[in-house]
């Protein structure tokens, strides 16, 4: 990694070899190297299931005058990485064509125009892509320093999610102290980092996940209200739960097959930020409901925001959601680490959805 000083060239000398001390051989002379102009990342040879997912080595990337060049110790695993290598999610034009949309390492270079950071700095960021590979580039704008009591390794987990649940539920669903909160997919990145952060500023926290486990995994993170939705209906648990009313706010990552019954667990003047389209992307639904509740539906993603528009998002987090995590009051949830090899082996556990909170690839 670039965080290692280069040890100076040693050549190897054949025992077979006599040297002659008056008149070195050329190729035995000493020399200072040069930076190595390619590195490993994981490319999608094709797009497909997750062997398709190879180490290779490729030119290292180039930084603009407002950008910053990244020696990566860890990246995270995102939803937006297997659709990507199944062919169905293209990088934004100009991105990085590997995969990562998250990283945490050390500074190596920066652009002329860049003033904040420094080489040597510790950083996390948010990427349009590249987090799996030993160097990326990235906006200034998209950096943040790691944050207090975190390792590096472990800041990789943050922000991509922390972008994400910050700028919806908070920046446009204005979420706040005393309202309702609804997560699907509870124990998933995003859904363990939106429980904490929900909770650290005063909301009553409900989640929806697959089993037993989850459950207590979520209840101990804070969750109120914890739906097992196989076993139980949450629009009925909702109610139940909130007098007849319904949540204020929910965040979901399931879509068509979702909506109406996230509409009917909904308050009145009740918001909807949709991120995902897991349950399908077109529906039915009857318009009267959200005309009598006077309900908000929104929906966005995060990667093909601006750079002006993720600037804005990461400065922010910075200022909101880095003293919850500097107290202690938001931790990061990290179930396994896989050397970056392992890609594969990572987006299989990704997929399996076994997994609680994120997934990381370690260069």
């Amino acid at each position: 990694m670039g965080s290692t000083p280069t040890k100076p060239y040693t050549p190897t000398i054949p025992t077979s070899l006599t040297l002659q001390t008056s008149k070195p051989r050329p190729h035995l002379i000493t020399h200072k190297k040069t930076p190595k102009s390619r590195m490993k990342a994981v490319v999608i040879t094709t797009p497909g299931a997750p062997e398709v997912l190879q180490l290779q080595r490729v030119e290292n990337p180039k930084i603009g005058d407002d950008e910053v060049l990244i020696n990566v110790e860890a990246t995270a695993l995102n939803g937006a990485d297997t659709l990507q290598r199944k062919g169905l999610y293209s990088p934004p034009p100009g991105a990085s064509p590997y995969l990562g949309v998250e990283c945490a390492g050390i500074v190596e270079d920066v652009g002329k125009n860049v003033t904040r950071w420094k080489i040597g700095d510790q950083v996390c960021a948010l990427l349009s892509g590249g987090g799996y590979a030993e160097k990326v580039a990235v906006p200034s704008g998209q950096v943040l320093p790691v944050p207090p009591g975190i390792s590096l390794k472990d800041a990789a987990s943050f922000p991509e999610v922390a972008c994400t649940v910050w700028s919806t539920v908070f920046m446009m669903s204005h979420l706040k102290a005393g309202e309702t909160f609804l997560i699907h997919g509870g124990s998933s990145g995003i859904g363990t980092f939106a429980i904490q952060m929900a909770k650290y500023i005063g909301a009553r926290v409900f989640v929806t996940v697959g089993s037993d486990e989850k459950l207590s995994f979520c209840n101990g993170l804070g969750a109120d209200v914890c739906i097992n939705y196989k076993t139980e209906d949450f629009v009925a648990k909702v109610k139940e739960e909130t007098g007849g009313k319904g949540v204020d706010v929910i965040l979901d990552n399931i879509g068509a097959s979702y909506f109406q019954r996230n509409v009917n667990s909904l308050n009145i003047d009740g918001r909807i930020f949709m991120i995902g389209f897991q349950g399908g992307s077109v529906t039915e639904v009857n318009l009267t409901s959200i005309f009598a509740k006077r309900i908000t539906v929104q929906g966005a993603g995060l990667r093909t925001r601006s750079l002006e528009n993720k600037a804005l998002i990461v400065n922010e987090v910075e200022k909101n959601v880095w003293p919850a995590i500097a107290s202690g009051k938001v931790k990061p949830v990290v179930y396994k680490s896989f050397p970056m090899s392992e890609a594969a082996k990572a987006h299989e556990l990704m997929e399996s959805s076994t997994h609680i909170g994120k997934i990381l690839l370690i260069p």
